[in-house]
């Protein structure tokens, strides 16, 4: 038995994990290529003048069980990945990518939707109008317009983008696990936290050495950059993290940056658009890529000036500690820690015992709970795929079920860097019955040791409730179809829903309901609290350019009209001169390991993490005006959640904030207002 393709009678339909091989995948991706395959066929051959139900309807639930392949497939490649499972990949993404661009490339079909999409729409529903749109709209921008040489190249270039895509993850994950950095001798890494000394030691331990065993994973290496008073070692650390993908060796990236950019480009010329960032943001809120400069251009003007002064008080601060000047990139962290320690009398190691993951996590809960009535339970029964993981159901107010929710926080080899959101079943409607979406958060977190629970950095409680926004904008959704559903909605809204989450981790009413000391109980003082709502503005210029710089760097690579030739290393410099406060250090590259836009989904997108801090600033201003746990404001914000992309984002804000969003309370709350 295959459990990909006879999918177990599992509690709520969740995955088979427990009987889940890597060996299964590629017989149940074939098998259900061939049974869409089959769908489609049924809906081209069909002698009924095309309709909504018939055609568009039909094509969107012909690739169901595809769907949950393959989610679980791509997940299971981040999260808890192998030789095996990367072997898989070369084969897995290809085909499903080949059967995508058939699908898109199927004339027949594109001819009755196109038929559908002409004919009078009055009798439709909105929702029903807006999968139309985006079915027919979808189709034309991969194609579906294009014939002969241009249509089969098109065929081609997706396969080698997927492929490309691919191979970069696999060199970042490379040589991110490669990374050892072995001492025997304490001393090399004085300031670090006792935890991570513990972590090291054990490290070293399970892998038969002396003394310590450091990795790159990242909260090692924000440990080493933050605390390390070796400022040697925290070149060390920092040389090695930013030179990921840039180095002599096999997992060197530059060719494989310059294949993705200049395919992408050619892909988007051959579909009639300038660059690859018009053909993306033309389906976005900001639409063009002038848009998103002048956005990036307006927030540089007044961040710019902030984070040099930013660096001039950081400056002067370790200069009077004795350091040298100027600070190199490497110094920054620790010396702006120190300084927040002294400013702020806040020391992230002083906060760590009132975040216990548990409590972090109960508090989530908890703050989902009072705003949508949400109530989350443990279930043992349902299968997983690492022991680390927890699953839970998830029930609305009236006590209806509403989802899976699968959490996974600490690090191990297999699983890719950073925090993330995912879903493995995205919420549908069929025959009147809902069919609920499975929804899981992937973090790297600290684990807990023999003596200590995993005690969370405020940056990191931060991160939890961001990713636990984009969960609850998954496990809310209402809708019939799955490509309209959840987080299923243009790229520079997605962010909306983490993002405004962060906010609840400054508000004492919410930070009571879960910061307590995991020893004594005590609740987290006032003191500390009035100090975490002031650290909201502590070096935000400098935050701001940085996410600014980046912004940059990707447009640079995607909004360009003309193929790139030569050196990544010079091109990034060149692309972000402006928004750099420390020169580069030879052989130090961000584009090489910048894997959300070269292996995840923010290629000439990774403004909108800035665009939607405009809008949570913006719509959160509506709950400090009226409370933060107000019940109509909450039940407001809950048709955003549970709308997705079944109606369009610029009406959704509109709808909850009565206008459109303006930038004035996020320069606010960053304290860099001009």
């Amino acid at each position: 038995m295959n459990p990909l393709i006879d999918f177990p009678q599992n509690l709520h339909g969740s995955l088979a994990f427990d009987k889940i091989q890597p060996e299964h995948f590629l017989p149940a991706l074939e098998h259900w290529i061939t049974v869409s395959e089959q769908r489609q066929d049924a809906i081209v051959s069909n002698p009924e003048l095309p309709t909504f139900e018939n055609t568009i309807e039909a094509l969107e639930f012909c690739t169901e069980e595809l769907n949950l392949v393959s989610s679980c497939f791509f997940n299971l490649n981040s999260a808890e990945t192998n030789a095996q499972i990367q072997e898989i990949a070369r084969t897995f993404s290809p085909k499903l990518t080949a059967f995508s661009s058939q699908t898109l490339l199927n004339e027949p079909l594109f001819l009755r939707i196109k038929s559908v999409f002409e004919q009078d729409q009055s009798d439709l529903s909105g929702e029903q109008k807006r999968l139309l749109k985006e079915t027919y709209e979808g189709y034309v921008r991969n194609g579906a317009l294009l014939q002969g040489e241009d249509r089969e190249r098109l065929k081609s270039l997706n396969e080698e983008l997927s492929t490309l895509g691919l191979k970069f993850g696999e060199h970042v994950l490379g040589e991110t696990q490669a990374f050892e950095y072995h001492c025997t001798d304490a001393a090399e890494l004085k300031g670090l936290p006792q935890d991570d000394i513990d972590a090291a030691a054990e490290a070293a331990r399970q892998k038969d050495k002396e003394g310590y065993l450091l990795g790159l994973d990242m909260p090692t290496y924000i440990a080493v950059m933050k605390y390390a008073d070796s400022s040697v070692l925290r070149k060390h650390f920092y040389t090695a993290y930013a030179s990921r993908g840039a180095g002599s060796n096999e997992f060197n990236n530059e060719q494989v940056v310059t294949d993705l950019v200049n395919l992408r480009l050619e892909r988007a010329k051959l579909l009639g658009f300038d660059s690859h960032a018009a053909l993306t943001l033309s389906k976005r809120m900001a639409r063009t890529p002038e848009t998103v400069m002048e956005f990036l251009d307006h927030l540089k003007g007044v961040a710019a000036p902030a984070a040099q002064k930013d660096l001039l008080e950081v400056s002067a601060f370790a200069e009077g500690e004795g350091a040298q000047l100027p600070l190199n990139a490497w110094d920054f962290s620790y010396w702006s820690e120190k300084l927040k320690k002294s400013k702020l009398s806040l020391d992230d190691q002083a906060l760590k015992p009132y975040f216990k993951l548990e409590n972090v996590l109960e508090g989530a809960f908890e703050v989902a709970g009072r705003l949508f009535g949400l109530k989350f339970v443990p279930q043992s029964d349902i299968p997983v795929y690492h022991s680390d993981v927890d699953a839970y159901e998830v029930y609305d107010a009236d006590g209806e079920f509403l989802s899976l929710f699968y959490a996974d926080f600490f690090p191990r080899d297999g699983k890719r860097a950073g925090a993330w959101m995912t879903s493995y079943r995205s919420m549908s409607t069929r025959n009147g019955q809902a069919i609920r979406p499975h929804i899981s958060i992937v973090c790297n977190f600290t684990k807990p040791t023999a003596t200590k629970p995993s005690l969370l950095t405020f940056n990191e409680v931060t991160t939890l409730f961001h990713e636990f926004g984009h969960a609850l904008h998954g496990m809310m959704a209402q809708g019939t179809y799955p490509s309209l559903t959840g987080t299923s909605v243009y790229w520079d809204f997605v962010e909306l829903p983490s993002q405004i989450m962060e906010n609840w981790c400054y508000q004492p009413e919410a930070l009571a309901l879960f910061a307590r000391h995991y020893e004594t109980g005590e609740v987290l003082p006032q003191s500390y609290i009035d100090k975490i709502k002031e650290s909201q503005t502590f070096l935000e210029g400098y935050m701001t350019l940085r996410q600014l710089n980046f912004g940059y760097l990707d447009l640079s690579w995607h909004a360009r009209t003309e193929p790139f030739s030569g050196s990544v290393e010079a091109h990034e410099e060149m692309a972000t001169k402006e928004t750099s406060l420390f020169p580069s250090l030879a052989g130090t590259v961000t584009s090489t390991a910048f894997s959300h836009i070269f292996q995840g989904g923010y290629s000439a997108g990774y403004y909108s993490y800035k665009w939607a801090e405009v809008l949570d600033a913006d719509a959160f201003e509506r709950f400090e005006e009226e409370g933060i746990f107000n019940e109509t404001v909450a039940r407001d914000f809950a048709v955003v959640l549970s709308s997705g992309g079944t109606v369009a984002p610029d009406e959704l804000y509109r709808n909850f904030r009565g206008r459109d969003p303006k930038v004035d309370a996020l320069l606010k709350r960053a304290g860099i207002a001009a």
